[in-house]
């Protein structure tokens, strides 16, 4: 029994191993900023960052600092912007790639 046991924990660890599992899948290099951005920002900003029910995004970067968009996504703004979209590492780069936007 303790070997059979053995044996499907050890497969099981193997199984996670091969496909990925028990990684940090949250890490830098992973997160695409733009892909990003069309899950849960082009709704309202477009997908070519040109307005709809949120405004133009397309040259936030010379009217914004990184870290003033990034604060912006974390916490939202007035009534129309909700918080908490994304925060951390994943607010962190989408910040920083619509600061490129200029």
């Amino acid at each position: 029994m303790k070997k059979k046991l053995l044996a499907l924990l050890v497969g099981a660890s193997m199984v996670l191993a091969a496909c990925g599992g028990g990684g940090d899948k949250d890490s830098a290099s992973d997160v695409n900023p733009e892909k990003l951005y069309n899950q849960k920002c082009s709704g309202c900003h477009g997908g070519d960052l040109k307005g709809g029910a949120g405004p133009d995004l397309t040259k936030v970067g010379a009217a914004l600092s990184e870290d003033e968009i990034q604060k912006i996504i974390e916490e939202g703004k007035g009534g129309g912007m909700p918080g908490g979209l994304y925060k951390g590492e994943e607010a962190s780069k989408v910040a920083e790639w619509l600061a490129e936007k200029k």
